[in-house]
């Protein structure tokens, strides 16, 4: 994978791939292929199409996002079809069923707002049904005030609330993109101008302009541009222009979830707030949390 010069990350660490990567991303092939087709020799040849691949590409200083995004085309390419599609629109669903009570906390205190904003789009950052295990339907409520009472544990939004006058805003899964709503409404308020950001075609659980116009997230911004293409994360080689310059012009980029944070991670953008959960270990250890933390951290 070649990057212009320009784009060239020097600050932030570049997060390569682990070695436990690889199971983790065989494992969502797997799921991928389920979801899409009950025809075994397809899912076979979809998983098969995943490893030819990452056979060819493989290596230990490899970044992240290239290899995964190399995988999962190559299974798309077999199974024909977007096997979130379904799981997407129930995660959609599932977030506007919550979202008046959910804002109503939100703006209970308007002096917190914000904050409270920026906590429960992470909290929607939990909805990824590409993760083993994770039912977002289940208890949901429950676990929403668990987490909000509980708050972050990194902790820089005091600090990014000087930086609203532009912001760029990187959007991750269906469903969190709901609350990501939350938080445009509150940089509105406070003053600043926002440019959202979604995918330019499905992958995995992100958020589609479909999804921002379906959902109504695409209204609360000022101005609503797409990666490109279908690439985890952001891969700048796709990007459009438009893209492109408003990463360097923006006030400050949030940036949503894991893969937007593997990413940008390879390119000098800055600021940065990454808002996430830590999922997994090469996460958590590259940011310097532990697994499982909610995460708000400027990168300036």
């Amino acid at each position: 994978m070649i990057y212009g010069d320009s784009y060239i990350k020097s600050m932030v660490i570049i997060l390569k791939i682990y070695p436990e990567c690889i199971p983790c991303l065989l494992a969502r092939v797997h799921y991928e292929a389920e979801l899409s087709t009950d025809d075994m020799e397809l899912q076979h040849k979809a998983i098969q199409a995943g490893v030819q691949w990452l056979c060819g590409e493989y290596r230990h200083n490899a970044p992240l996002t290239y290899i995964s995004t190399g995988v999962h085309r190559s299974a798309y390419d077999i199974l024909g079809n977007d096997p979130y599609i379904t799981k997407k629109k129930m995660s959609n669903e599932i977030a506007l069923k919550f979202l008046p009570a959910i804002q109503k906390i939100v703006e209970s205190d308007s002096e917190g707002a914000f904050r409270r904003s920026i906590i429960a789009s992470i909290i929607g950052n939990s909805f990824d049904f590409g993760v083993l295990g994770f039912e977002p339907e289940a208890r949901f409520e429950d676990y929403f005030m668990e987490v909000f009472e509980k708050g972050l544990d990194v902790d820089d939004i005091d600090d990014m609330v000087g930086l609203l006058d532009e912001v760029l805003y990187l959007t991750d899964n269906c469903g969190e993109i709901v609350f990501d709503g939350l938080v445009l409404d509150q940089i509105k308020r406070l003053g600043g101008r926002t440019t959202l950001v979604v995918k330019g075609a499905p992958i995995l659980t992100d958020a589609t302009l479909e999804d921002a116009n379906d959902t109504g997230v695409s209204r609360k911004a000022d101005r609503v541009l797409t990666t490109g293409s279908n690439a985890v994360g952001v891969n700048m080689d796709e990007a459009p222009y438009d893209l492109v310059e408003a990463l360097h012009s923006s006030s400050l980029i949030i940036s949503k979830g894991m893969a937007n944070y593997e990413s940008l991670s390879e390119y000098d953008f800055n600021p940065i707030a990454y808002l996430l959960r830590a999922k997994c270990e090469p996460i958590a250890k590259s940011l310097g949390v532990k697994k499982g933390w909610n995460v708000a951290k400027l990168c300036l």
